[in-house]
């Protein structure tokens, strides 16, 4: 008598934690939506990630070509900012080359 207690002691044991494993907190079920969400939120991720660099270029793009645009009109069109002084050195011939700041005859801009 006492074996069929302890027996049915045991399954019913054993039929709680199968329940467990299967329907409770912590299931099959539940851990393998908890993947495929993990799965989503890394693909989500990595997505914003390619997006953040690219805009990061493009920041980095836009900043460098003002830089570029300024030089530009500083040697080409002896363009200054204000309170900077306008330095403009001619050479023998009294030409103003175009281009090459560091030649004879240039001009450059001081602040």
């Amino acid at each position: 008598m006492r074996t069929r207690w302890v027996t049915a002691l045991l399954l019913g044991l054993l039929a709680v934690i199968h329940v467990q494993i299967w329907f409770g907190r912590g299931s099959i079920a539940q851990v393998d939506a908890l993947r495929r969400e993990l799965a989503e939120q890394e693909q989500a991720n990595e997505a914003a990630r390619l997006r953040n660099e690219r805009l990061a270029a493009e920041v980095q793009d836009l900043y460098e070509g003002v830089q570029t645009v300024e030089e530009i009109a500083r040697q080409e069109l002896g363009m200054v900012k204000p309170n900077e002084i306008f330095v403009q050195i001619q050479g023998p011939e009294g030409t103003r080359p175009t281009g090459n700041a560091a030649a004879p005859g240039t001009h450059a801009a001081l602040r």
